[in-house]
């Protein structure tokens, strides 16, 4: 069984881009999964984030707090910003440039910290990063979508704020606290939550996009090159950041990671609840989750290579 649930996690790509093939080709199949149920699955995978946690993961927040600092920073001004500036320069109608900007405006997810440590980047600054981004996310996610796209649509930046502290804090809460209730339990249990994160955020990726396939087909080239763009550019920009700061290599890579993956699901799951009237707002989110794990894996395998490189020669 491990072995099958390590071949899924390790092939997290793979099956996110055929679930949403599939749900291309048989739309109707997989609508008569309802939307209702992404945040459940999100509130899930979050659950099992809490579940690996430790305390430990928190100390580098206390003694390292530039480089979380630097990261935060880079993660909630960095990647808004790019979204803004791609859907403005690309003219995106407003449910989509909504949904790029949810997707700028999200935290680091989980996904970063399993891409981070295929990268041999410094995987305690990268859980610290995506730690702090998530807790400051239920404040700043939505403030910063009402400053970029509350001249587009009605943002209720209080309503936003509620949603993740359920979807997202306190599932996470809940899973470190039964982590310290239950430890041998939910240790026997970590050996399986990538894989299970894996199939349940294949699950709303298939669910999203069986629910706008026509849409998407008539308009998906302009929207997933938007994605592309603005992964690319995050994660560039994150690296240069970190080497303009004189980080380590590790550090750099941790830092380049975290600001070009963003919690993609988090942005369905809030277009899903607050913009029902614009349901194509959740295909960015969607489309991210496709194409970053793509593109995270092929980019572990160019950090990893440069990091083993550097360490032969040193």
């Amino acid at each position: 069984m491990k072995s099958i649930c390590n071949a899924i996690s390790k092939h997290m790509a793979i099956l996110v881009l055929l679930s949403a093939l599939l749900a291309m080709l048989f739309p109707t199949f997989f609508q008569q999964l309802k939307t209702t149920v992404i945040n459940p699955l999100l509130g899930l995978v979050m659950f099992g984030m809490g579940l690996t946690l430790n305390l430990s993961d928190f100390k580098v927040v206390f003694k390292r707090p530039k480089d979380i600092i630097i990261g935060c920073l880079a993660q909630f001004t960095i990647t808004p910003l790019l979204a803004w500036t791609l859907a403005r320069g690309f003219h995106l109608d407003t449910a989509l440039a909504l949904g790029v900007i949810l997707v700028g405006c999200c935290p680091g997810g989980t996904a970063s910290n399993v891409i981070t440590y295929l990268a041999k980047g410094d995987l305690a600054l990268s859980v610290g990063m995506t730690g702090v981004s998530t807790i400051l996310a239920p404040v700043l996610t939505p403030l910063l979508t009402w400053m970029l796209a509350g001249e587009r649509v009605e943002v209720d930046v209080w309503s936003m704020l509620l949603s993740i502290l359920w979807v997202v804090i306190l599932p996470i809460v809940a899973g470190f606290a039964i982590k310290k209730i239950l430890p041998q339990t939910t240790q026997k249990a970590v050996d399986y939550l990538p894989a299970f994160s894996t199939i349940v955020i294949a699950a709303i990726v298939m669910i999203v996009i069986a629910h706008n396939a026509d849409k998407l087909i008539n308009g998906s080239w302009i929207i997933m090159l938007v994605v592309v763009l603005h992964n690319i550019c995050g994660l560039i920009i994150g690296f240069l950041i970190g080497y303009l700061l004189g980080m380590t290599q590790k550090k750099r890579i941790a830092v380049s990671i975290e600001v070009g993956m963003q919690n993609s699901g988090l942005a369905s799951s809030l277009a899903n609840m607050h913009f029902a009237a614009y349901p194509m707002a959740t295909i960015p989110g969607a489309l991210f989750s496709v194409w970053h794990n793509i593109s995270g894996a092929l980019l572990a395998k160019f950090y990893a290579h440069t990091i083993e490189k550097t360490e032969k020669q040193s």
